[in-house]
């Protein structure tokens, strides 16, 4: 599923542009095409149709791992999930076999959301909260400090990468990162948040802070979904590479399952405490 680091890529896609496919940041909706009713959670169909006609693009966020296009009086937010993906061209190229929806802008352009496995979901509400309010801090934030990250640590106790991949805890980490950020700040995945020191906190904070920030740079990770873009995956020192040496203490790397997911750890440089 694309984490932090490919959703801020798809903004910045968005609201820059590039060759080929400008900035939609102050384009008009002249109307939409919902090829897949089911790609809308809400509203409905027609109520959709009606509202976005004729709104104007007036910024580009994120907000974990959602999209946020603000309208002029609405908000679009939009979840890639597995496979999903935007796509900025101009109206005359065919459209794709797994267009689920598209807006067509009233010059030469549209913006068609591409969701091979039809995971993806696109909500347009007044108010963004109604669907995104329940998130944690962003981990990228200012705001986000390690004495706030070390205080929600320690009101729980739970397997630190369960904990991680909770949006409702840190908004816009996923299985890659987590691994990535744990492995760097040498914590084993399975320890508990609230055994975890304030020296351990401040490590796993900056480890966190840089591996999205490295993701970012890299325009994300071409590996374990659809989105292609990304270089990062040529960087990861423990994610999907089981069997493969450590590249400090040169111990194969192991791979166990924590909250139903597949999670990589050096066993000698991420030890369980007993």
């Amino acid at each position: 599923m694309p984490e932090l680091p490919e959703v801020e890529t798809f903004r910045r896609y968005l609201l820059q542009g590039e060759t080929g496919s400008p900035s939609i940041l102050g384009k008009k909706i002249k109307d939409a095409d919902l090829l897949w009713e089911r790609t809308l959670a809400a509203p409905s169909p027609a109520d959709f149709k009606d509202r976005i006609r004729g709104q104007f693009v007036t910024g580009v966020g994120r907000r974990g791992k959602n999209l946020l296009i603000r309208l002029s009086w609405d908000t679009l937010i939009i979840h890639l999930r597995m496979s999903g993906e935007l796509v900025v061209e101009e109206k005359t190229n065919p459209p794709g076999k797994h267009y689920r929806l598209i807006l067509n802008f009233t010059d030469k352009y549209r913006l068609a959301f591409n969701n091979i496995r039809k995971f993806g979901r696109v909500w347009l509400v007044e108010d963004p909260v109604q669907v995104i309010g329940n998130l944690g801090p962003e981990p990228l934030a200012d705001d986000f400090t390690p004495e706030l990250f070390h205080q929600i640590l320690q009101k729980h106790s739970r397997q630190l990468k369960y904990f991680l991949l909770d949006q409702e805890m840190i908004a816009g980490l996923g299985n890659i990162y987590t691994d990535e950020a744990l492995y760097r700040a040498k914590l084993h995945p399975a320890k508990k948040t609230n055994s975890v020191n304030s020296s351990e906190t401040q490590r796993l904070w900056l480890s966190i802070r840089e591996v999205l920030q490295e993701g970012i740079e890299n325009q994300g990770s071409s590996i374990d979904w659809m989105y292609q873009g990304g270089d990062y995956q040529k960087y990861l020192s423990v994610y999907n590479l089981e069997g493969k040496p450590c590249k400090y203490c040169k111990t194969p790397i192991k791979r166990i399952k924590i909250a139903q997911r597949s999670t990589y750890f050096c066993p000698t440089c991420q030890p369980l405490p007993e």
